[in-house]
């Protein structure tokens, strides 16, 4: 696997969600161009490509989009509800990362020897980056360690850790975000839920990367549609802060 250091050159990188929003096929399509050029222009330091609102099907295409008009930052994909999936998305197309939504705990205490089989067949013949959620929003948590325990075993399962709010576009608590520093020392960890132009200073002092959708889009949900001029607003601030 790749370490976060190998895929993100940059301190404190910023990665832009595609959602693949669309009325049709082809609004899809269109509209992720139009994003996938919004998010280059306005100075994102990575693309993450997820079926969020999109069919399996358009999450390939636009993976095969961004194979071959590759921009110069890394790509990385999120095929939900299915990890076998995103294994394989990021072999076939050469993604430098992928995120899956949790690593441990989600499962039955029973099960967890199961997922550590699963992750560590599937890491072994992947080099993209893994970016795993712990205790992330909409998981169950199913797990009979404590948050300490999972933290530290999830170091092997992943290399880099994800931290959310409650749901889609909820700020990422303070005391979470620093609870989850603490117990993970200088190991990579990334926001995954709420970050915007007016918290970002506070909450990138404490993680190291930020996955962002919500904030980018004009109306501040993820129903919207990604505006150039908020990409560059929060993009301004993450540079000064750098």
């Amino acid at each position: 696997m790749k370490t976060f250091q190998d895929v993100f050159k940059t301190p404190k990188p910023i990665i832009g969600v595609l959602h693949l929003k669309g009325a049709s096929d082809e609004d899809v399509k269109e509209r992720a161009k139009r994003e996938v050029a919004a998010y280059l222009e306005g100075g994102v330091d990575a693309l993450l490509a997820e079926d969020y609102f999109g069919t399996y099907d358009q999450l390939a295409w636009l993976l095969e989009y961004l194979l071959t008009h590759r921009p110069n930052v890394p790509v990385g994909v999120n095929c939900l509800n299915f990890d076998s999936l995103n294994f394989e998305l990021a072999r076939q197309y050469g993604c430098d990362f992928l995120q899956l939504d949790s690593v441990i705990g989600h499962v039955k205490p029973r099960d967890e020897v199961s997922m550590k089989a699963f992750l560590a067949k599937e890491e072994a013949r992947t080099d993209a980056l893994v970016l795993g959620g712990v205790r992330f929003k909409y998981q169950p948590v199913m797990s009979a360690h404590t948050l300490a325990e999972d933290l530290q075993e999830a170091k092997s399962r992943c290399g880099a850790v994800c931290v959310t709010g409650d749901a889609t576009g909820a700020q990422t608590p303070l005391d979470k975000l620093k609870e989850f520093r603490s117990l993970l020392g200088d190991f990579p960890l990334v926001i995954c839920s709420g970050l915007t132009a007016e918290n970002c200073v506070e909450q990138l002092q404490i993680a190291d990367a930020a996955v962002v959708g919500s904030y980018f889009k004009d109306t501040g949900k993820d129903t919207g549609d990604v505006s150039p001029a908020k990409v560059r607003t929060l993009m301004e601030i993450v540079k000064t802060l750098r």
